[in-house]
C-alpha cells in the first residue's frame, strides 16, 4: 500500500525500529521501499492466515501495529465481493485476535476508509456521521471498523481507527483515479497517449497528501486514550476539478483528451465525501500542509519524470 511506505518513513523518522509484513510471493514488489529496504525488517504473513499473525507479532515484539492492508481498490471490490470480505473485514478481526493473545497491551491502528459513508446522510462527515456503505469494500471497512471498536470495549485493548479520506501521492496505484488523471496527463503530453477514459466526472471527494495522513495516525496511538478520528482536508473536489489542474500543469486544456467511458461507472457511484476533521485538529492537534493543486502538480512532475525515456506513439 502506497501510504504504508510514507508510515514507514516517518517512524524511521522518530527512531522506530519497524517491521512490515509482506506476504508470500514467487515475485517480491518492493519498489515503494526501496529507498529504505536496509533500514526495516519484512517479516512473511498473511490476513487470511491467523497463525501467520502470531508468528509475526511473536517475531517482532511490536508497541504499535498499524493495520493498512485490504484488498483497497473499489472496482475490484464488486468482482471479487467474498475475497474482498475475507481480507478488509476478518483479516481485522484474525490480526486483533493475534494481538489479543499474543500481548493484549500492543497498540493497534485499524486504517478505516470514507467509502464506510457511501451515501452520506449528512455533509461534511464526522465520527458520528452514520455509516452507509456502497460497495462490497465500504462494508467490508464498516465490519473492521465496527471489530476494533468491539475489542476496544471488550478486551481493553488500546484500538483507535483512523476513518481516512482519500489519500494521494505519486506513488498511488495507477488503478485510482488521480494517478490514473496524473498519469495520463503526463503520458499525452509526451507525445504516448492520446486520449484518457474516465467514469462520472462530477463525482467529488476529499483528496489530501498521504505523507500528512500518516502523521495523524502515529498520532492515535500516542494519547492517553484510545478514539477514533476523522483524517481529511475538509475540502472537496470533482473529477472534473482534478482533470483541470493535472492536465492545465501540463499546459493542455482537458477537455480535448478526457472521454467520458461508461465502463468505469460504478454499479453504485458515492457521489459526494467531504471530511469533518476537527476533532483530529482539536484533539491531535493535527492538521494537512499540502494543499490540494500542490498535490496534484506533484504527481504529474513525478509521472513526467518517469516517463519521459518512453517513446512517444507513431
Amino acid at each position: 500500500m502506497a501510504y504504508g511506505s510514507y508510515l514507514a518513513e516517518f517512524l524511521l523518522g522518530k527512531g522506530y525500529q519497524v517491521f512490515g509484513m509482506v506476504r508470500r510471493s514467487s515475485t517480491e514488489k518492493s519498489d515503494r521501499i526501496e529507498h529504505i529496504r536496509s533500514r526495516i525488517t519484512l517479516l512473511q504473513g498473511d490476513l487470511l492466515d491467523q497463525t501467520s499473525l502470531i508468528e509475526a507479532l511473536r517475531e517482532s515484539h511490536p508497541d504499535e501495529v498499524y493495520n493498512l492492508a485490504a484488498q483497497s481498490f473499489v472496482p475490484t471490490s464488486w468482482n471479487q465481493p467474498v475475497l474482498t470480505g475475507e481480507f478488509t473485514a476478518l483479516g481485522v478481526t484474525r490480526l486483533l485476535e493475534a494481538v489479543r493473545k499474543v500481548n493484549p497491551k500492543i497498540k493497534f491502528y485499524q486504517a478505516s476508509s470514507s467509502e464506510m459513508f457511501g451515501k452520506v446522510r449528512e455533509t461534511p462527515q464526522n465520527e458520528k456521521t452514520p455509516f452507509y456503505p456502497r460497495s462490497p469494500y465500504g462494508v467490508a471497512k464498516v465490519y473492521g471498523h465496527f471489530i476494533t471498536v468491539n475489542y476496544r470495549e471488550s478486551y481493553s485493548i488500546f484500538a483507535c481507527s483512523g476513518i481516512l479520506f482519500n489519500h494521494e501521492s505519486s506513488r498511488r496505484g495507477l488503478e485510482f483515479v488521480t494517478r490514473k488523471v496524473t498519469d495520463g496527463a503526463a503520458r499525452i503530453k509526451l507525445g504516448l497517449a492520446r486520449e484518457l477514459r474516465l467514469g462520472n466526472l462530477d463525482s467529488k471527494r476529499d483528496w489530501g497528501f498521504a505523507g500528512d495522513y500518516v502523521e495523524a495516525m502515529w498520532l492515535m496511538l500516542q494519547q492517553d486514550n484510545p478514539d477514533d478520528y476523522v483524517v481529511g482536508t475538509g475540502k472537496t473536489h470533482s473529477v472534473k476539478e482534478l482533470c483541470k489542474i493535472a492536465f492545465s500543469h501540463v499546459g493542455l486544456d482537458y477537455e480535448d483528451y478526457v472521454k467520458v467511458d461508461k465502463a468505469f461507472m460504478r454499479p453504485a457511484e458515492v457521489d459526494l465525501l467531504v471530511a469533518d476533521p476537527s476533532k483530529a485538529g482539536k484533539v491531535l492537534g493535527w492538521k494537512p500542509k499540502v494543499g490540494f493543486e500542490q498535490l496534484i502538480a506533484m504527481m504529474v512532475d513525478h509521472d513526467l519524470e518517469r516517463l519521459k525515456t518512453q517513446k512517444p506513439q507513431k
